[in-house]
């Protein structure tokens, strides 16, 4: 774990008495742009903090992707609207609401420099599942309601199961977009109606992308819990 000056807290040994330094995980998260403005919601950062981590809010610039890899000891890749598909040389889809060229841009290049920094844990989440997934050469559908009748199961924060090998309860989900497969990476998670949910790979420290909320999911393993795994894996 990289040592960040400013993050340590002191922990004294009930046995001797004696005061340790206990470095805590920077934890940078991804926000979203709209209308020129930096947002995110106070539940990623407020997860982070229950679990132990120190959170950090990233600001866009794809440039300093490597940077921001070097000096956090996690990053979390927040959930935000739809994906630019002409980047992989599609149209995108007319029912998108895309997310700004220059977040788009930022995340594949936090995703691109995490290809060269294997052990920094990275969990991405709703959007940057999708990105992760695009990423390693997954299928993706643009808007599930051209194909799947369960479409609206997925939307306003509805609570549905997700099961797998490692995961199985109820999740909050909101979107209309999903991977159709995990392209390089393994599929851990699937909806009843097929839907992926979530991607790993196993041979990183911690390299996690899941399609629902769990900063907003109740479900303590699926909830809070990636989170402690995520801080964890530091």
């Amino acid at each position: 774990m990289n040592t960040v000056i400013g993050s340590k807290k002191r922990l004294q040994s009930q046995s001797s008495g004696t005061v340790l330094l206990m470095a805590v995980p920077l934890v940078g998260i991804t926000p979203d742009v709209v209308d020129g403005r930096i947002t995110l919601s106070p539940r990623y950062a407020d997860a982070v903090c229950r679990a132990g981590g120190l959170p950090v809010v990233l600001p866009p610039s794809p440039d300093r992707a490597s940077d921001y890899l070097e000096m956090c000891d996690a990053v979390i890749l927040s959930g935000g609207s739809d994906v630019i598909m002409e980047d992989w040389g599609v149209a995108t889809h007319p029912a998108a609401n895309p997310i700004s060229r220059l977040r788009q841009d930022f995340e594949l290049a936090m995703l691109s420099a995490a290809e060269s920094k294997p052990d920094v844990p990275v969990l991405a989440i709703c959007l940057g599942m999708q990105l992760m997934g695009i990423s390693h050469g997954a299928r993706f559908s643009q808007h599930l309601a051209d194909d799947l009748q369960t479409a609206g199961d997925h939307l306003d924060d509805s609570i549905h199961l997700i099961e797998g090998p490692d995961l199985r309860g109820e999740v909050t989900s909101h979107h209309h977009q999903a991977l159709l497969d995990g392209g390089n990476l393994e599929v851990i998670a699937s909806a009843p109606d097929g839907v992926v949910e979530g991607i790993m790979d196993r041979d990183r420290r911690f390299y996690m992308g899941v399609q629902w909320h769990p900063e907003r999911t109740s479900d303590e393993t699926l909830g809070i819990g990636l989170f402690n795994r995520l801080i964890e894996a530091c």
